[in-house]
């Protein structure tokens, strides 16, 4: 099988530059059998590396340590839960999973593509082979995940305890799927530019993709989050690590994009700033696989510092360099349809909507390479630590937030000022009156504050805007309320799905905010020693060390303590949290000790706990409690942000009342009127 991987990584790498000059000239030229034999390359590329994947997933399995990858990421007495998820727990591993999902996603485009945008398909081809190729010719000169050992080891030296979490089985896949499919937009935009294909078509090619790649990247941060929360036990969800700026950066580039998309779509404009940002998120989603794989950075998410580095510095300057110069070559082709035509529309909200989005992009891009930036110039290494990261964004996100809202309440072109007054009373109103609320309340952080206060405006404005579609339509067709609400998420999925993604933004600033109240202690405790620690909502909780317990388990030594809980005097439940030390399959230990954090949830706040250690052997043991307030809504918020994004992904638009006649051109003149009224 391991002679089968390797063939068949050559075969894939030959049909790859196949793909790749069929398709340009095919393209060039108009050549039908060049074009088709791309196609065609497409799958016979993915058939390649899936007998690829097939191959190393097989020496996982069957523990053929004689592969070097097999024996640095598995071991005999690994969780069979784990065995999966290690085809991409180490660099080679992750290249072949990259480039086997890059290959799936070319062969989709090529099948799944309207016939009338087949125009763009053969440059499509050719730029996915391309970029697959570029990942197989790492793989076979840099890092092979076939490569073979002199001799082959009784036992491989196993997976990192902190990969070994369930987040390790969904957050890196769903991470790399976002990342992998911005390369479909990216090939329409190329195909755009060298057909000379610029009008609205492509955008509407990528429609679903730019969905699908912001839904995997939303999914897989949140993942992340979580992963990072349960299992490295310092008691947050988001470090500015500057491997998780490197995913955040093409979400924000992304969203960005989904914005100012529709802007060209409704009025022809922002031609120039939709390719560049396509063109950007793709080169942003190279530039994340760099720093993970160069080590120039520090982080707990990189690899190994290896030549893979400089392959992709390569990559990144040629493709930037490439894709820019023909992105200025074709500017004239590129002139807008429609000047802005007042500053008080919502072309100008998504506009500055944009503008933050990108603004918040470069702030993380520049506090992530200002480490190496001065380690170059001035020989020391000054990090751009989170306190920096928060005084920066803080604010522009809130800005943000607030144009959320803002957004959907303005006309398109120009707003009158009744309209404005009409539109903007109540969420306005909505939001000063939750401010209101905490002051009386007695909040006094400004950042907080204004997130909670402004969240109460946002919520507003998307409750008006159902509210409003419902009525129209229970005036239209007698509709009952709850029925008009479906077929409003029915028949304009786009629409109305944003706004449920804008609910689940607003429940995630919130809950951001609550980490500003966190509290937290750390105590030596012996057994039936406690200790009291207040949260911010008034209430007393007494932590109570009751036991400690050693014992083995699979490929690990376990330590756990037990802790009670009391608030405010009443008991509550229980903790346990341990400390594990990974163990080979002779009992030799591995890795350094890792955590796994007791935590209680509810909607108001997480109880938090962490066992430092024991001292000096006994029962007295080191801890670390922390209250952390509203995370429960993190999560919540994801979720609802996801079922907005699956909303807006979901095919089809249904049609009008059969049962009353109602015809599609009844359904656009409901659209029409609504839409005037604004």
């Amino acid at each position: 099988m391991t002679l089968l991987g390797h063939l068949s990584l050559w075969l894939a790498f030959l049909v790859g530059l196949w793909g790749a000059i069929t398709g340009f000239v095919g393209g060039a030229q108009g050549r039908a059998d060049l074009q088709q034999s791309a196609r065609h390359a497409t799958f016979a590329l993915f058939a390649a590396l899936v007998v690829a994947v097939v191959s190393l997933e097989v020496a996982i399995f069957r523990h053929d340590f004689s592969l070097e990858y097999v024996a640095a990421y598995t071991s005999r007495n690994l969780p069979t839960f784990y065995l999966w998820s290690a085809l991409y727990a180490g660099q080679k591993g992750s290249l072949l999973f990259w480039a086997t999902v890059l290959s799936l996603f070319a062969a989709l485009a090529q099948l799944l593509t309207s016939r009338r945008h087949r125009v763009y398909l053969p440059y499509v081809a050719a730029v996915t082979c391309l970029v697959a190729t570029f990942f197989i010719s790492v793989m076979l000169f840099a890092a092979n995940p076939f490569q073979r050992l002199a001799f082959a080891p009784l036992d491989g030296s196993g997976m990192n305890p902190q990969l070994q979490n369930p987040g390790m089985v969904f957050h890196p896949p769903m991470l790399y799927l976002g990342y992998i499919s911005i390369t479909i937009p990216f090939a329409f935009a190329i195909g755009a530019l060298l057909s000379k294909q610029l009008d609205t078509e492509w955008l509407t090619a990528i429609r679903k993709w730019t969905l699908v790649s912001w839904l995997f990247l939303s999914i897989g941060l949140l993942i992340g989050m979580w992963w990072a929360y349960v299992e490295l036990g310092w008691g947050g969800y988001w470090a500015w690590d500057p491997v998780e700026n490197a995913a955040l950066l093409p979400w924000l580039v992304m969203t960005a994009f989904l914005h100012s998309v529709m802007i060209q779509e409704k009025r022809g404009m922002l031609k120039k700033w939709n390719l560049g940002l396509i063109i950007g998120a793709w080169l942003l989603s190279i530039f994340g696989t760099f720093l993970t794989r160069s080590g120039v950075i520090a982080s707990v998410h990189s690899f190994t510092q290896s030549p893979v580095g400089y392959f992709f510095l390569a990559f990144l300057v040629l493709a930037a360099v490439a894709s820019f110069t023909l992105y200025v070559i074709r500017l004239p082709l590129l002139a807008t349809e429609a000047r802005l035509e007042s500053m008080v529309s919502r072309e100008a909200s998504f506009f500055f909507n944009n503008l933050l989005l990108i603004g918040l992009a470069f702030s993380v891009l520049w506090g992530t390479l200002f480490p190496i930036l001065t380690e170059w110039v001035r020989g020391v290494k000054i990090t751009y630590g989170p306190a920096t990261f928060n005084f920066v964004n803080i604010p522009l996100g809130l800005v943000l937030l607030l144009l959320t809202g803002i957004g959907p309440l303005i006309a398109w072109r120009r707003a009158s000022l009744p309209n404005l007054r009409r539109q903007f009373a109540v969420p306005v109103t909505s939001g000063v009156f939750m401010l209101l609320i905490l002051l009386v309340a007695g909040m006094r952080d400004l950042g907080p504050l204004l997130a909670i206060s402004i969240g109460a405006f946002v919520s507003a404005t998307v409750i008006q805007e159902f509210t409003r579609g419902a009525r129209a339509r229970h005036r239209q067709y007698g509709e009952p309320i709850a029925y008009a609400v479906v077929q409003l998420l029915t028949r304009n999925r786009r629409r109305y799905g944003g706004y449920i993604v804008h609910v689940g933004i607003v429940l995630l600033f919130v809950a951001f905010a609550g980490m500003a109240f966190k509290t937290e202690t750390q105590a030596t405790l012996r057994p039936g020693d406690s200790v009291t620690l207040k949260s911010p909502y008034g209430h007393m909780y007494t932590f109570t060390h009751v036991s400690v317990s050693q014992y083995n388990q699979l490929n690990r030594e376990i330590t756990a303590a037990l802790v009670d809980i009391r608030r405010d005097g009443k008991p509550i439940g229980r903790l346990r949290t341990e400390k594990r030390q990974h163990v080979d399959a002779l009992g030799r230990p591995t890795f350094e000790p890792s955590t796994a954090v007791g935590i209680r949830s509810d909607v108001r706040e997480d109880l938090y706990v962490v066992l430092g250690g024991l001292v000096n052997g006994t029962e007295e043991a080191v801890y670390r409690f922390t209250i952390n307030p509203l995370v429960w809504w993190v999560w919540f918020g994801g979720f609802v942000l996801v079922i907005g994004g699956l909303i807006v992904l979901w095919p089809g638009g249904g049609s009008a009342p059969g049962a009353r006649g109602r015809t599609q051109r009844a359904q656009a003149g409901y659209t029409v009127k609504l839409e005037a009224g604004r």
